[in-house]
């Protein structure tokens, strides 16, 4: 029989959560799915204010933010613990200010890890899930060229983001982002804290990744290995029925092009990648629950959450559709890629189709 997935429920691996803060230490949000995740990456941002996003996750442990929409390095602060079934937070203004709307994406991996020593800089901690396509590396730069970190999935990576934890210098401090789909990845990259179209880099070796390794350089804007400084990876590969890491290129029209995924999306992040200047999109099953999805966010911006009929996506049970032209995700002939996890798989590992909404 053949094997439509291997992840019937999403929820275990991956859920957002919606809440409004409160301004009170130490409370705990609980994740509204059938199934209990204690989660290792936990991204945050205001929907109703200004306010840059920031991220936890249980390599680094529970006192180090970083902000994808910034250059910031790692920052102290105490304020999250990662629970058996959502998180409890501080009175942070960030992520628990009192009666802020908020969402929370959440991502499960193999909890603080252990050391990797597949490549030539072994990690000080690898959380990888084999199962769900994910893990988080952290390792300390040695000034190297061409050198390769272990990344415990098994399978080759269709997206690393990468980040220098220490170097405040303006060459070395940008989110870099490898993904599969670009022409000659390897010797490419976007900048997950701008909005810059995709460029030629030497951040990932010019090495492709491969089912242990990805590859790291001492130079370039994210420098994946400067000097003795602290980096951290986050590693995805599609997972049959759970992720999907691909492109699709725009047609102009409001009746977009349609890409299979294999599943009904529960969030999905889409960049255009050549030829202008174009924002990280993210759209979401609970922000908008009811299609067509059009609420948005910018992974590179601290702007509030848009509603936007310039970002009409429809959640299909197979994939999503574009019902927008709009150049930040539907320019005739150009690129875009994406990252997409799932809802619910189109058909489950028994064979059987899921309900379509």
């Amino acid at each position: 029989m053949a094997v439509y997935t291997t992840i019937d429920n999403p929820e275990l691996y991956m859920q957002v959560k919606l809440y409004t803060g409160n301004g009170t230490d130490n409370t705990a949000y609980t994740f509204d799915g059938d199934e209990d995740m204690q989660p290792d990456l936990l991204w945050f941002k205001e929907r109703n204010s200004t306010s840059d996003h920031a991220l936890w996750d249980s390599v680094r442990g529970t006192n180090k933010k970083l902000e994808p929409s910034t250059t910031q390095a790692d920052s102290t602060e105490d304020v999250v613990t990662f629970d058996s079934d959502g998180f409890s937070v501080d009175d942070h203004s960030q992520i628990n200010q009192n009666t802020i709307t908020m969402v929370c994406w959440a991502w499960k991996a193999n909890g603080s890890g252990s050391a990797n020593e597949d490549g030539t800089i072994n990690t000080t901690s690898t959380s990888a899930n084999t199962t769900a396509g994910f893990s988080i590396n952290a390792y300390v730069g040695n000034a190297t060229s061409s050198q390769t970190v272990g990344h415990g999935l098994g399978v080759v990576p269709h997206m690393i983001i990468s980040k220098n934890r220490d170097n405040s210098s303006t060459h070395y401090n940008d989110w870099v982002v490898y993904h599969h789909s670009n022409a000659t990845a390897n010797d490419k990259k976007l900048k997950l804290n701008t909005d810059d179209a995709v460029s030629t880099t030497n951040e990932w070796g010019d090495a492709d990744p491969t089912s242990s390794v990805y590859s790291v350089h001492t130079s370039g804007d994210g420098a994946t290995n400067d000097g003795t400084d602290k980096i951290v990876s986050y590693v995805w590969t599609s997972v049959q029925g759970f992720s999907s890491i691909g492109y699709y290129t725009g047609n102009g029209s409001t009746d977009g092009p349609f890409i299979y995924t294999g599943f009904r999306p529960a969030w999905i992040m889409y960049k255009r990648t050549t030829d202008g200047s174009e924002g990280w999109v993210i759209q979401d099953n609970k922000r908008s629950p009811i299609n067509v999805s059009h609420l948005i966010l910018n992974a590179h911006s601290s702007g509030a959450e848009t509603d936007s009929t310039n970002a009409n996506l429809d959640f299909l049970s197979n994939g999503f559709k574009l019902r927008h032209n709009d150049t930040r995700g539907n320019t005739t002939g150009k690129t875009y890629i994406y990252m997409a996890f799932a809802e619910s798989p189109f058909v489950n590992s028994n064979g059987v189709p899921t309900n379509a909404r």
